[in-house]
């Protein structure tokens, strides 16, 4: 599973939410967790996942392999493979680090926010009350 696996972005995440990764996962469990916890730890998994995926082609690609099992097919489909797994990891990466930029600071996170609910009360003098109509009585109408 990929909350195992470590992921290059593993320290800003410990960074910004003051907690190891492993620890952020069992935070994210619980029913109050932050949304925006739950979106960085599922970006990080598709990061962590994305770079395993990344060393793994590169590591079929060392130089030092045996020579014997390597051909142009193979090769070229590694190399699309790379490509499309350095993309998607540079997305992630690029995600989760926005996300982490824009997140306020702990300090405000943690505190509840209280609005005063304001109410605003008004009497009419009695001369200013509208009437009241009488039951029954006719509306006039306008010529």
């Amino acid at each position: 599973m990929s909350r195992d696996k470590a992921s290059t972005m593993d320290a800003d995440l410990q960074k910004v939410f003051g907690k190891p990764v492993l620890e952020l996962y069992e935070a994210a469990a619980d029913h109050d967790a932050s949304p925006a916890l739950a979106r960085a730890l599922e970006l990080r998994s598709f990061l962590a996942l994305t770079e395993e995926q990344v060393a793994r082609v590169h590591a079929d690609m060392d130089p030092d392999r045996n020579l014997g099992e390597l051909s142009a097919d193979k090769l070229r489909f590694d190399a699309q493979w790379l490509d499309a797994a350095l993309k998607a990891r540079d997305g992630y990466r690029a995600a989760l680090g926005e996300l982490l930029r824009t997140m306020p600071p702990p300090a405000q996170r943690a505190r509840p926010v209280r609005t005063a609910q304001l109410w605003a009360t008004a009497t009419l003098p009695p001369s200013a009350a509208p009437a009241p109509q009488r039951a029954g009585a006719a509306l006039a109408r306008r010529p």
